[in-house]
């Protein structure tokens, strides 16, 4: 089973389930090495990176509109936790 990281606030338990999904179809797949087999793990991985892709741009679209937000309220010392938070998670990502 996955662990929920720290630094990927937008990955939750929906999630784990599409990973276990993927899994489950590459497992299916190396016990038995058909066409319909590889057929079927490119879909479950192609839809379970298009899951990942629109959940992590609605949790970063939610956090610039919060730090567009702050900025608007000149909630200043909040716009620039969230800006070093951004970084944070951003260079996490990169690594």
């Amino acid at each position: 089973m996955h662990e929920l990281k720290q630094h990927k606030p937008w990955f939750d338990e929906e999630y784990l389930g599409l990973l276990d999904q993927r899994k489950q179809a590459k497992m299916h797949w190396v016990e038995v090495p058909s066409q319909s087999s590889v057929d079927n793990l490119n879909n479950v991985r192609r839809e379970a990176n298009r899951q990942f892709r629109n959940k992590k741009k609605a949790y970063q679209k939610a956090k610039f509109e919060e730090l567009e937000t702050n900025n608007k309220i000149t909630n200043s010392r909040d716009l620039y936790r969230g800006i070093n938070d951004f970084k944070k998670v951003t260079s996490l990502e990169l690594v």
